[in-house]
């Protein structure tokens, strides 16, 4: 494999978050009852907003969007992480060159595409909040799905031109990635490539696509907070500072740990440092979405109890 660069290279080696034997089963637990507990929190949420008429507004439509976007973080990700952790066959480490840059774009587009929904989810909350007489108008239907279309067009588009660098560069010093996915960071490591240039590429993206809407996102939180401190009401002023400390804690946790990975020097990158913020957005972020975002909600939380009711009664009425 020496010798061997991109156009020979047929597959990578993934090692995983741990090399010892005696963590790979309490990895599989853990990680498996995360990725399910993440699949059922976001499921329940997407059912609840389909099926209650009174969750079918713009925010809980932009939820909607956030779940799927946490279902595939987890699914692009875990199940390969479960295998290499079962290691049934030697050949469940490895995953297809082919496969691996599928993996990283669909990584990658996900990443870029939550950047902008989370913006556009604060740009709903500040209209919401500081302007509600003309929030009908502004936050209608036509503009719901263009803000929604556009954050996952541009997501799936700005991604191309860096995974198809990526998949062009040669490969000569080893095949093992020391990462549990196809990450672009690991995959740069492995190169023998002069990686100068997209280095610099992904550092300017990183500023528009990740900087860029994280000043949005924290400069419509700021006016909202500055809104509420203006009303008079403790009560009313404790409500919407429970509701936007929930949204704020995903969107900071988010961007951090994302910016944190992808924003740093070359030089300045620990693969081992960087597992630990990849768990932390591929896994417990989408997992603690739902919780943050929505169970924590008055209106989900009725609209949950009515769906328990409606499921026990029609049990009820079968057994009669």
């Amino acid at each position: 494999m020496g010798k061997s660069n991109q156009t020979l290279l047929s597959e990578f080696l993934i090692l995983g978050l741990s090399q010892n034997p005696l963590l790979q089963v309490p990895i599989f637990i853990l990680f498996l009852l995360m990725y399910l507990f993440t699949l059922l929190g976001n499921l329940v949420i997407i059912t609840l907003i389909c099926i209650d008429k009174h969750l079918q507004t713009p925010m809980y439509y932009f939820l909607i969007n956030l779940s799927f976007l946490d279902i595939g973080f987890t699914t692009v990700t875990i199940p390969k992480l479960l295998a290499v952790c079962l290691k049934a066959k030697e050949s469940d480490k490895f995953i297809h060159f082919s496969a691996c840059i599928l993996q990283l774009y669909f990584m990658a587009s996900f990443i870029s595409t939550e950047f902008y929904l989370l913006s556009v989810m604060a740009y709903d909350r500040y209209i919401a909040i500081c302007k509600p007489l003309r929030y009908a108008s502004i936050m209608n239907k036509r503009a719901m799905i263009t803000l929604t279309v556009t954050s996952w067009t541009i997501g799936f588009l700005d991604t191309i031109a860096h995974v198809v660098l990526v998949s062009n560069l040669s490969f000569c010093a080893s095949n093992e990635i020391n990462h549990f996915f196809c990450d672009f960071n690991a995959l740069l490591k492995l190169s023998c490539t002069d990686t100068y240039f997209i280095n610099i590429a992904t550092f300017g993206e990183g500023i528009v696509v990740g900087f860029g809407p994280f000043i949005l996102t924290i400069t419509s939180y700021v006016l909202i907070i500055s809104r509420i401190m203006k009303i008079p009401s403790n009560t009313g002023r404790q409500k919407l500072f429970s509701t936007c400390s929930s949204h704020l804690t995903a969107v900071v946790l988010f961007y951090g740990t994302e910016l944190g990975v992808y924003m740093k020097p070359t030089s300045g990158h620990s693969l081992d440092k960087d597992k630990l913020f990849a768990v932390m957005y591929t896994v417990v972020i989408p997992m603690l979405n739902p919780i943050l975002y929505s169970l924590r909600n008055k209106d989900v939380k009725g609209a949950f109890e009515k769906a328990i009711g409606k499921l026990r009664q029609t049990h009820c009425t079968a057994l009669i």
